[in-house]
């Protein structure tokens, strides 16, 4: 989807307009038309502003981070996107989980790659699609070849962008050693110019009214956080989207245990948000609605109607074609329903997919060090139901920040950078709080160990 959020002064959502954007999918390859991309963005934004009674004041951008972009001189495509989902790149991963270098680089940048990320990608087509890279001028990131051609502004990113996996998080600049490593040394040139802080520009009068002031960065999963007021060291986000994200603000920059997600750095110095942004979330769910021909408005429904545990039904929700990157990396692990009988019934198989989604944004957070509070927001939080299970799979209270949280995260960017003053405790305050349920808490707390073990073996299996 793109969407476009406008808001007043206070914080309050006025208008929300969205678009579908398709994604081609073939044989583990993902892809992304970027010329559909960015006329949705165009027709988003002019009905919003259509909407919106007063001028817009500033504007902000976020997008999908990972993938591979790749644009030439004037911002034009030079071929279709190779999105963060994409898996072609899987056995350049396996070579280098074998030889070292997949560890080496988690040690000297933080990142932990997995096959959708920059630098599997851009090796892969190196290799088998050397004509694509060297037609192109950049390889950008989503949210910069929408930035890049609403303004006309030279091709660049953020830190946050960057931070994966080229980025040395110290010095906050790209990590030669790295892109050495992985062979790029002769694609270096490709590597966008990094805004820090972030870059701005006016509009060219596409989509938003000529020079509207705009700020580009940063992704969306630091966008999120900023929008759910998620700053301070040790509090957490969980984003329930199509990719189960957890963060936890940190300005602890610990390059040691098992090579997993990765630190996003920020626009604040020292400061990093310790991801660990699992495959799939909402789309394992919207899988098994549709296996099932189940309605997303049916779920509440039969959450409430179905007993915790699911009456034996377990899911290992690893659905995503290249496997899993956080808070481990296995790109061959594929989902496991196991437990189903004759008598099991829909509700079953919804309710033990929404636990396993839960066990697993469990093991992230834990992974990811949250001590604080948590916030949640992304599609999942429009389920009541969910948001009960959940509370009580995570055992501890959540933050529940509803609407086009990315969006508000953006606009706070926005407003920082052009010294525009928001009240950001008012613009971040969470709808609801939904506090879990102790019984229930304790009964899933077994359930974890339970999915921890499940999963242990599933792994050995590979």
């Amino acid at each position: 989807m793109v969407k476009a959020a406008a808001f007043d002064g206070e914080g309050r959502e006025l208008a929300v307009e969205a678009r579908p954007v398709g994604l081609a999918l073939h044989g583990g390859r993902v892809e992304q038309d970027m010329e559909e991309v960015y006329a949705a963005v165009v027709g988003v934004l002019e009905r919003l502003v259509a909407r919106v009674p007063e001028p817009v004041e500033l504007a902000g951008l976020t997008g999908q981070g990972d993938g591979v972009w790749l644009v030439d001189e004037d911002g034009s495509p030079v071929r279709s996107a190779a999105s963060w989902m994409d898996g072609r790149a899987y056995e350049l991963l396996d070579q280098w989980l074998a030889d070292g270098t997949f560890e080496t680089v988690f040690r000297r940048t933080g990142s932990a790659m997995f096959p959708g990320c920059p630098g599997p990608l851009l090796a892969w087509l190196d290799r088998y699609e050397p004509k694509s890279l060297d037609a192109a001028a950049t390889a950008l990131y989503c949210k910069d070849m929408v930035f890049r051609r609403l303004t006309g502004a030279p091709a660049t990113t953020d830190v946050s962008d960057a931070s994966m996996p080229f980025l040395d998080p110290r010095t906050r600049t790209y990590d030669n050693g790295v892109v050495e490593l992985l062979g790029l040394t002769h694609r270096r040139g490709l590597l966008a110019p990094i805004g820090d802080p972030i870059a701005t520009a006016e509009a060219r009068g596409e989509g938003l009214p000529a020079g509207t002031r705009l700020a580009n960065g940063p992704y969306d999963l630091p966008s999120c956080a900023l929008g759910a007021g998620v700053t301070s060291a040790g509090d957490g986000l969980l984003i329930v989207g199509t990719c189960l994200a957890s963060l936890v603000a940190t300005t602890d920059l610990d390059l040691t245990g098992e090579p997993a997600g990765l630190y996003i750095s920020t626009d604040r110095p020292g400061h990093w948000l310790r991801a660990m942004p699992a495959m799939v979330g909402t789309a394992a769910l919207d899988w098994v609605l549709s296996t099932t021909g189940v309605h997303h408005e049916d779920v509440d429904g039969l959450l409430a109607g179905t007993p915790p545990g699911a009456n034996g039904v377990r899911v290992l929700p690893y659905f995503a074609p290249s496997g899993e990157r956080a808070p481990f990396v296995e790109p061959h692990l594929r989902a496991e329903l196991t437990g189903v009988s004759l008598e099991s019934t829909k509700g079953d198989l919804i309710r033990a997919t929404c636990e396993g989604i839960g066990f697993a944004a469990r093991h992230c957070l834990e992974a990811a060090g949250l001590k604080g509070s948590l916030a949640v927001c992304g599609g999942g939080t429009r389920s009541p139901a969910w948001m009960r299970l959940l509370a009580d799979v995570l055992g501890r209270p959540l933050r529940v920040v509803e609407g086009e949280v990315g969006a508000r995260g953006a606009v706070l960017a926005a407003a920082e950078r052009y010294g525009v003053a928001l009240d950001a405790a008012a613009w971040t305050e969470p709808t609801a709080v939904v506090e879990p349920d102790a019984g229930r808490a304790a009964y899933y707390a077994k359930g974890y160990e339970d999915h921890l073990a499940r999963l242990a073996q599933a792994r050995g299996r590979l």
